[in-house]
């Protein structure tokens, strides 16, 4: 059966009217979970965008963590319990995602990035197809390698057809032969013949490959969808314009993260290592919470592939600090197109050079005017006091970021600078 999205209340349901999607498995459960918007691209039309993830949508803290633990349930039904040799995120959407259900699973845990580190060796790349940013590499270091035994989970917040998953499992299996790979994810909208051609990839590899997904639902696209897509641009509204009130100020907390501990999985982590990440973001948060104590709102924002750690920061000072709201979510190198209009998923979005390559923008979307009225949708009147940014550079390359929130936060954005994550000896 198909249901269309114009009934998904605030996130996407305007898009879903004006593309003629629909979908087919679990609507209503589609719509709980995700929502959608337009890409800034001739060749694809539509985003899906996630209501847990914390990533283009601020997001209570225990609801990302909570959807990496539903992650890491359906990959532990599918094994029968069993824990996996090793989970591997992608980067950048899945980082913390894959961070989660690994700690949830007790497993070691490593994610792609492409922000290499010099002094490693790239132990394997590969692309993602159609996407805005497509080289993937592993860096593994230390205790956390490729060659471990048992199953190989591959997490990912949405698998459309799979290729992504089976390069990775291509990749791997031709230098490190395994028994069994499970391709993990929030939503499944694979179509009947992308499923038909995983299963047949998957049996030319020789190889074992499930899929645990938390929603199966499929996007039912009309042929027209690129023309719809380009209309559908033209007609909505421009994005929300920038705030016009006195901007907040700026504090630097330096030095709060602890020697020693790694802020991401990008060398691999061991479930000891995760334990300690979560303690150094318990430090973090309680040297952040007499400063936050009277907010009327704190946003914590991570940084690109510094997911888990940010988020883990946001729950830490949502515990300390009872009745304060605390919401998190990602900067992204991901463009896309942002619309004022209560009906659609991304209102606004701001772009800024990259702390780590000032070269390259790097963007936030949905940051809401501390003044506003809010105009619909729940993540419209998450308004920010207090904007908390936990990010791995420099202070002194941080500032183009900073002043660019500014206008944002109603009293101070508080900048963490935590270490680069270094490969371990």
């Amino acid at each position: 059966m198909t249901a269309t999205l114009q009934g998904a209340a605030g996130l996407g349901g305007r898009v879903g009217a004006l593309l003629g999607v629909g979908v087919a498995g679990d609507p209503a459960g589609f719509a709980a979970l995700c929502g959608l918007a337009l890409r800034d691209n001739p060749r694809r039309a539509h985003l899906v965008v996630s209501r847990v993830l914390g990533k283009h949508v601020p997001v209570a803290p225990e609801e990302v963590l909570g959807a990496g633990a539903a992650v890491g349930d359906a990959v532990a039904a599918v094994l029968g319990g069993a824990v996996p040799g090793l989970v591997v995120g992608y980067c950048e959407t899945a980082t913390g995602l894959g961070h989660a259900a690994a700690a949830r699973l007790g497993a070691a845990y490593l994610h792609t990035t492409r922000r290499l580190h010099p002094g490693v060796p790239v132990a394997a790349a590969f692309e993602e197809e159609h996407s805005h940013a497509v080289a993937h590499a592993l860096q593994p270091s230390g205790p956390v390698t490729l060659d471990v035994p048992g199953a190989l989970v591959l997490v990912d917040d949405e698998l459309t057809s799979g290729r992504t998953a089976l390069n990775t499992v291509a990749e791997l299996q031709a230098r490190w032969p395994r028994e069994r790979y499970v391709v993990a994810t929030l939503l499944d909208a694979r179509t009947a013949a992308a499923r038909r051609a995983f299963a047949e990839r998957a049996a030319a590899l020789d190889v074992r490959v499930d899929v645990a997904a938390v929603l199966t639902a499929e996007l039912v696209l009309p042929a027209d969808v690129l023309g719809r897509a380009a209309a559908a641009r033209a007609a909505l509204p421009p994005p929300a314009p920038a705030p016009a009130g006195a901007p907040g100020a700026v504090v630097v907390h330096e030095g709060l993260w602890p020697a020693g501990v790694p802020t991401t999985a990008r060398h691999g982590l061991t479930p000891a290592g995760t334990a300690a990440v979560h303690a150094a973001a318990d430090t973090v948060a309680a040297a952040l919470a007499p400063a936050l104590a009277d907010s009327r709102g704190v946003l914590v924002l991570g940084t690109e592939e510094l997911m888990h750690a940010p988020t883990v920061v946001a729950a830490r000072v949502a515990g300390r600090l009872p009745g304060v709201p605390v919401t998190t979510q990602s900067t992204t190198r991901s463009p896309v197109h942002a619309a004022d209009d209560p009906g659609y998923a991304l209102r606004r979005s701001l772009a800024f050079p990259a702390p780590d390559d000032p070269e390259r923008l790097s963007r936030v979307h949905n940051l809401t005017d501390p003044a506003a009225v809010p105009a619909g949708g729940r993540w419209a009147d998450l308004r920010a006091d207090d904007v908390v940014v936990v990010v791995d550079a420099p202070a002194a390359d941080c500032a183009p970021l900073v002043q660019a929130l500014r206008p944002y936060a109603a009293r101070t954005v508080h900048l963490v600078p935590v270490p680069v994550a270094e490969p371990a000896p």
